[in-house]
C-alpha cells in the first residue's frame, strides 16, 4: 500500500504541474478495517460508543515531528509574513505555501513534502460500526462527535448529506467539503463462528492505537479471536521513509521472475536495482544489497524524499513576493 501511493504521486506529477490532493483510502475485509492516508482528510470510526481516528492530520500544526523532518529535507517551514514582519495564518512550507506535510501530487512545494501514508489497521467487534470519511471542509466545521450526533439514525447516504449541510451551515462553503458514511454491519457467517475461549488476563485491549511497526504486527489470519465487544488494534506505522516501509520480502515476483520495482514495478535486471537501504543507518542487520529494489527514477524519487536531491531551491514567504 505504501508503494502504491508513492507512485500515484509519480503518475500524478506526469498530469499536473502544481496542486495536488491529500487521500484517505479505506480498505474493509470482513470485521477488519485498514484505513491509509495522507493530508487532513480524515476516517472516524464509531463502534461500540466509541470514536476512534483511524487517519492522520498531517498539518505543520499538528505534528513538530513533521515540521522538523521537512526542515532537515530542505524545506522552510514558518507562518506568512505580511507587511510589518507578522506572522499570520498556519505554519506553512515554503516555497509554494502548503500547510501539509504528506500530500500527492503537490510537486510546486518540493519532493519532501511526501506520499508515504499512515497506515493503520483495526479489528471490530461483531457489533460493527459506522465510518465516516470525509474531507478537511467537514471537519474545519465539525468535531466527530458532532459529525456522528447529527447523522445518528439515518442511513448512509443520507447522513452523508446530512453532516455536509451542517458543515456548510456552520462555516459557509469556504474549502472542499464531501462525505461518505458507510455502515459495516457484519455477516452472519462472522456472527456462526464463536471465538475461542479467552484466558483470563490475555487480549485486554488496553492502549488504542499504540505504536507498533512490522515486526510486532501481523496478518489478522494469524491472531488469535478476540472477545466480540471490543475493538481491537491490528497494525499502526507512519514513518516517512521508504526504507523503513517496505516489506524486504518485496521484491521478487516467484524465483522465475526478474526482480521488480518496489514502486514503479518494471521489471528490473539483478544489476539493475537499486536497495532502498543503499545508503541507510537503520540499526540492524539490513544491507545495500538486500531488498527491496528501486529503479533509477524511483530512487531518484527516493532522494528527494529524504532531502538528499532537492528539487527546487528555497524561496521566500514574504507575501509581497511574486510565489
Amino acid at each position: 500500500m505504501v508503494a502504491a501511493f508513492v507512485k500515484t504521486d509519480k503518475d500524478f506529477q506526469t498530469k499536473a504541474r502544481s496542486s495536488g490532493t491529500t487521500v484517505t483510502f479505506v480498505i474493509i475485509d470482513g470485521l477488519f478495517v485498514t484505513v491509509a492516508s495522507v493530508g487532513d482528510s480524515r476516517c472516524v470510526l464509531e463502534a461500540e460508543g466509541s470514536i476512534y481516528h483511524l487517519s492522520a492530520d498531517h498539518r505543520f500544526d499538528a505534528s513538530k515531528e513533521e515540521v522538523d523532518r521537512v526542515i532537515e529535507a530542505g524545506g522552510d517551514v514558518g507562518k506568512l509574513n505580511v507587511v510589518g514582519g507578522a506572522e499570520i495564518g498556519p505554519l506553512r512550507c515554503w516555497p509554494g505555501g502548503l500547510c501539509l506535510s504528506r500530500s500527492i501530487g503537490d510537486q510546486d512545494v518540493g519532493q519532501f513534502i511526501v506520499p508515504v501514508p499512515l497506515v493503520k489497521q483495526v479489528k471490530l467487534s461483531t457489533a460493527g460500526g459506522r465510518l465516516i470519511i470525509a474531507s478537511d471542509g467537514v471537519w474545519d466545521a465539525l468535531t466527530a462527535e458532532v459529525a456522528l450526533n447529527c447523522s445518528r439514525g439515518l442511513p448512509p447516504e443520507a447522513a452523508a448529506e446530512k453532516i455536509v449541510k451542517e458543515a456548510v451551515h456552520s462555516k459557509g462553503l469556504r474549502d472542499d467539503t464531501t462525505c461518505i458514511v458507510v455502515d459495516l454491519v457484519p455477516e452472519k457467517g462472522n456472527l456462526a463462528m464463536a471465538p475461542p475461549k479467552r484466558q483470563p488476563g490475555m487480549g485486554v485491549f488496553k492502549n488504542m492505537f499504540r505504536k507498533k511497526t512490522c515486526s510486532d504486527s501481523s496478518s489478522h489470519s494469524d491472531r488469535e479471536y478476540m472477545d466480540p465487544d471490543i475493538v481491537e488494534e491490528i497494525f499502526e506505522d507512519e514513518c516517512a521513509f521508504l526504507s523503513r516501509r517496505l516489506d524486504s520480502e518485496y521484491p521478487v515476483r516467484n524465483m522465475f521472475k526478474l526482480f521488480i520495482c518496489a514502486i514503479c514495478q518494471v521489471e528490473l535486471k539483478p544489476n539493475q536495482g537499486i536497495s532502498v537501504h543503499e545508503d541507510s543507518s537503520q540499526p540492524g542487520n539490513l544491507r545495500r544489497w538486500d531488498g527491496p529494489f528501486l529503479c533509477q527514477s524511483c530512487q531518484e524519487k527516493k532522494e528527494a524524499m529524504e532531502g538528499k536531491r532537492r528539487s527546487r531551491d528555497s524561496s521566500s514567504r514574504n507575501s509581497g513576493s511574486s510565489e
